[in-house]
């Protein structure tokens, strides 16, 4: 079991505040959802979690151990992967030469998602928006983390792609933090415990199927 979690965390950007002493825990094996529209904090928590932006006040803590010091690439090195919203692939390398940044061998990575393996000489910047968060989910799946942190994963996919995509993340033997707008029908019925931040602060904890009704209320 891993927790990660934020203590009271501040995150400005220049003079204005985008948290203001956020706490929040998010156990594993298991799925956190961070919901809140744009400029809510969501993506700025993810952030702060990975260790992309310095906090101002307050604290990461992961299994324990304060790592509010420790860098981003040192938190991915002990097993934490961040997949932002944009930016999340390499464009200029092909769909192999991504999948190979983590998998050597690209037929198991594409066990996530075999709708790639026609693509694996293209280049991903020529991917579809759908298509490129596949890729960066297969890179993800094949990276064995403990933390798994997500910026709307299933963005840009169809329907039955994205249901595919919260069934392999529920299924993960890992942490998984993921900020959506709105918590998404492939959770419905699915374990998870949702936070639902507003204006950089928490609103709401509690259960998915009472945390899609907080949202849902949200003004």
């Amino acid at each position: 079991m891993t927790v990660i979690a934020l203590r009271r965390a501040r995150v400005r950007h220049g003079p204005l505040e985008a948290l203001h002493g956020v706490t929040l825990v998010a156990p594993g094996p298991g799925l956190t959802v961070l919901l809140g529209r744009n400029g809510s904090g969501r993506t700025t928590a993810l952030r702060a979690l990975a260790g992309d932006v310095p906090l101002s006040g307050g604290a990461v803590v992961w299994d324990g151990r304060d790592v509010t010091g420790v860098p981003a690439y040192e938190r991915a090195r002990r097993g934490l992967c961040l997949v932002p919203e944009r930016r999340a692939v390499f464009g200029s390398l092909t769909v192999r030469e991504n999948l190979a940044l983590t998998a050597p061998d690209p037929a198991r990575a594409l066990d996530a998602y075999p709708w790639l393996r026609p693509l694996l000489e293209r280049r991903a910047g020529t991917l579809s928006g759908g298509e490129q968060r596949m890729l960066a989910l297969c890179r993800a799946f094949r990276a064995d983390a403990r933390v798994v942190l997500l910026d709307e994963p299933a963005q840009g996919m169809a329907p039955a792609v994205a249901a595919r995509t919260y069934a392999l993340l529920a299924a993960l033997d890992a942490c998984v933090v993921v900020a959506e707008q709105r918590l998404p029908p492939a959770l419905h019925g699915r374990p998870a415990f949702v936070y639902v931040l507003r204006r950089g602060a928490v609103v709401f904890a509690g259960p998915g199927e009472l945390g899609r009704s907080a949202s849902a209320r949200r003004p």
